[in-house]
Parts: C-alpha cells; sequence; structure tokens
C-alpha cells in the first residue's frame, strides 16, 4: 500500500494507472467498520483501491467541531491495509485549495434543506472537495454510505450535472447492534450520551408523524435540528450533550423496510 501526500506524486502514479478499473472510497478518517464494508466492497469489485484520509475544513460551519473531530491516522492505515488497499491519499490544504477556496461548487435548492439549513456552507465544502477529489483520482466507482443520504444524493447528481464518468455507488448503512448508525463521532460520545444516542434510530423509525416523532427525541433529552420525511424515507438530526461537548448525530431510515445491517 503506498501513501501520497503530495497530489504531484499521486497524479504521476495516476497516470501510470491508465485504463485500470479504480474503486474509490473518500473520507475524513476515523474510520469504523462501516468504512471497512465500502473498502472491501472496492476492494472485491475493482482492480485497484484508493482511499482519501482528509479532514475538510470547508465543510465545518464551526471551528470547535473541526477542532474536535476525531483523527486515527495510524489506526486507519493500519485497518486500509489489512483490507488490501492499494493506494491512500494524504493531501494538505494548502495543495487541495491552492487558490484558498475562491473557487467553490454550491447547489441551490436541496443542500438548501435538511443538514444544509443547520449547517451554512456545508454542502458547498463538501461537494467542492468531493469534485477535487474525483478529478483526481479519475475512479470507474466512488463508495459512499447511505448514513449521510443527502450528500450521497447531491454528490451523485452533481456527477450527472457536469458529465463525470465515475459511478457513485450507494453502500447501506451499517449499524450497532442496538442500532446506532456507525459513525466517526460515536467515538465523541461519553457514557451517558451513548446510551442516549440509541434512542435516535429507534424513535426516528416510529410511525408517528414527523412533528410527534420530534417532540418524543426533545422529551427523551435530544436537541432537535430537523425530522422530515419526503420519499418515503425519514431523516433526522439531533445534538447531545456529551460530558463538556456537544455532539451531532445525523440518520436516515427507509418507512417501507427494515434497514437495519450490523457488521
Amino acid at each position: 500500500m503506498r501513501c501520497f501526500e503530495s497530489l504531484d506524486d499521486w497524479r504521476a502514479a495516476r497516470a501510470v494507472l491508465g485504463m485500470t478499473r479504480i474503486g474509490f472510497v473518500p473520507t475524513m478518517g476515523a474510520l469504523h467498520a462501516g468504512h471497512a464494508s465500502l473498502l472491501a466492497r472496492s476492494v472485491a469489485e475493482s482492480e485497484y483501491t484508493v482511499l482519501s484520509i482528509y479532514v475538510n475544513p470547508t465543510q465545518f460551519n464551526d471551528a470547535g467541531d473541526l477542532a474536535r473531530y476525531p483523527r486515527t491516522l495510524e489506526q486507519d492505515l493500519a485497518l486500509a491495509e489489512s483490507l488490501g488497499v492499494d493506494a491512500v491519499l494524504l493531501p494538505r490544504y494548502e495543495a487541495l485549495y491552492a487558490d484558498g477556496y475562491r473557487y467553490r461548487l454550491d447547489e441551490m435548492t436541496f443542500s438548501r434543506t435538511l443538514c444544509g439549513a443547520h449547517r451554512p456552507g456545508h454542502f458547498a465544502g463538501v461537494l467542492t472537495v468531493v469534485m477535487k477529489l474525483l478529478n483526481l483520482v479519475r475512479a470507474t466507482r466512488a463508495y459512499f454510505g447511505e448514513k449521510d443520504y443527502q450528500q450521497y444524493l447531491l454528490i451523485r447528481d452533481m456527477c450527472a450535472a457536469f458529465f463525470l464518468d465515475t459511478e457513485i455507488v450507494p453502500c447501506a448503512t451499517l449499524r450497532e447492534p442496538d442500532g446506532l448508525a456507525m459513525s466517526s463521532r460515536n467515538m465523541l460520545l461519553d457514557t451517558a450520551a451513548r446510551a442516549l444516542a440509541a434512542r435516535f434510530p429507534e424513535l426516528l423509525a416510529s410511525r408517528e408523524g414527523d412533528d410527534k416523532v420530534a417532540d418524543q427525541l426533545a422529551a427523551a433529552g435530544f436537541e432537535v435540528d430537523y425530522v422530515h420525511t419526503e420519499g418515503g424515507r425519514r431523516f433526522g438530526a439531533v445534538t447531545v450533550q456529551s460530558a463538556d461537548r456537544r455532539v451531532r448525530l445525523i440518520d436516515n431510515l427507509s418507512l417501507h423496510a427494515s434497514e437495519v445491517v450490523t457488521p
């Protein structure tokens, strides 16, 4: 497995790969079993798998949230190598945003709803960095978890709008045995907050209306950003207090069938 901090070195390596069938998994690190499932699928379906690890500052509207985001690079690299990943991109801000973020991608409707309504500029940062990474990797397929379903839809539609050749592949959300969606942010939960977090998917799956579910989440001890059902899928975002920090959790569930997938 090769690690690339230099984008010039990666671009030279990519030129040698030519028409190789490449799978790509972009992440912000702090890898868990959900990420591992994406990487394993890429390894199974591709001739060459690329992982990127980059905590992207342009998608954070809260500097404290950026500073607290877990970073576990040594463990991440060990996991990637054990799964058969071929290359890891570890870009630096100065190289990835040589323009100082003067140029950015934005979407003007769906990105303003759900998480976008509560995190100004978040999806512009996400779409911009993903476009940069897709252009650098030029993968056949890129794999994204369905936990961030709004993000997946925006990236899928961005690729279609800009005629990118990379296929965006959605992968089912992996969950803990108690139903909590796997997330790097779960590492920030203390014992009490982790116990409370398990109530989030349980209440989100209720057949009650959105407003009632939001009330139930608030009564349970969550700060509720939104609960919204659209197209047979319920989306939710909440915040929990964990020691001296606040941790934001998001999830979504199909209301048509059970989607509990455990590793």
